[in-house]
């Protein structure tokens, strides 16, 4: 196991690599620059500034001095907020964190009872309510369910907050979690409803019943284990996607996490940003997939690596 893990961080290595060169080619391919803006600038100001930054190089130059910099753990300066791109992640990244590991919490339980609940009771009520509810966590896009709950439940019924994350206090924390952790709830509910129904039809199943145990049992020591296997494929990057792809979510509800300076840095054309942000959505996504490979053979003991 500690050589697969460490064969998988050596990966990494180009892996991120290849994602900060493709990134980095990309967004010096967009037209403008991080001072070509609405408010126009003098062009010897505008001069000065590139100079300044280095971007009056030519693109190979501008690359080199990137990945020099890189190697050495320097991300750069932030053009907007004129300070280090490591500062303004580690300011943010407390935020972005504790939405995305309790979107996934939120993510993980409601999907893993609705699921459940709906293989245990098919084709009864529990089963069509779970079937319904995935079915509309899964058609509602995350942005379309965070307007609806700011405007049903915050302003009309004034139960939480609009803007704002206070970890700790659920009337700020209620929506956010909840407009970002429904999709994959409803996408893990899908899947763990179809892994059970294939687990209860096996025969150590019903060997198990015949032996007279008790459903509970049966599901919680037969079936659930097996049937967690397949959830755990998606789990990693669900998690990944939770914590890297709550731009949205932030932006909506003003949560000063990175998804929110990410998404002022592609309007400014903050490239220093852009590349911070995209390196550690790379690291974070990697490092998730690693994790669950890692996990399969805790749940089931005939995986080896």
């Amino acid at each position: 196991m500690a050589a697969y893990i460490f064969r998988r961080l050596i990966v990494l290595i180009p892996l991120l690599w290849a994602v900060a060169t493709i990134t980095f080619f990309l967004m010096h391919a967009v037209p403008g620059g991080p001072f070509v803006g609405e408010k126009s600038m003098p062009p010897v100001l505008i001069q000065h500034m590139e100079a300044k930054y280095g971007l009056d190089k030519n693109l190979g130059q501008q690359y080199v001095t990137f990945l020099d910099n890189l190697l050495h753990g320097d991300l750069g300066i932030s053009y907007a907020t004129q300070q280090p791109v490591t500062q303004v992640i580690r300011h943010g990244f407390p935020a972005t964190i504790q939405l995305g590991i309790t979107a996934f919490i939120f993510a993980i339980v409601v999907g893993l009872v609705l699921g459940v609940l709906s293989a245990v009771n098919q084709n009864g009520v529990f089963d069509y309510i779970s079937v319904f509810i995935a079915t509309i966590g899964a058609a509602i896009p995350s942005f379309v369910l965070a307007l609806l709950l700011v405007l049903l439940l915050s302003l009309h019924f004034h139960w939480f907050d609009v803007i704002g994350w206070k970890f700790g206090n659920y009337k700020s924390m209620t929506l956010p979690v909840v407009a970002l952790g429904l999709l994959p709830a409803a996408y893990i509910a899908r899947i763990t409803r179809a892994s059970m129904l294939d687990v209860l039809r096996q025969d150590y199943i019903r060997t198990a019943r015949a032996k007279g145990l008790r459903p509970l049992q049966i599901v919680n020591r037969h079936a659930m284990r097996n049937a967690l296997v397949p959830v755990l494929t998606v789990a990693g990057p669900i998690f990944a996607g939770l914590i890297t792809g709550s731009f949205i979510i932030e932006y909506t509800f003003a949560i000063p996490g990175i998804g929110t300076a990410f998404v002022d840095a592609v309007n400014l054309r903050d490239y220093g940003m852009i590349m911070g942000t995209v390196l550690l959505y790379a690291f974070a996504i990697a490092i998730c997939n690693m994790l669950v490979d890692v996990s399969y053979g805790i749940v089931d003991p005939r995986i080896r690596y």
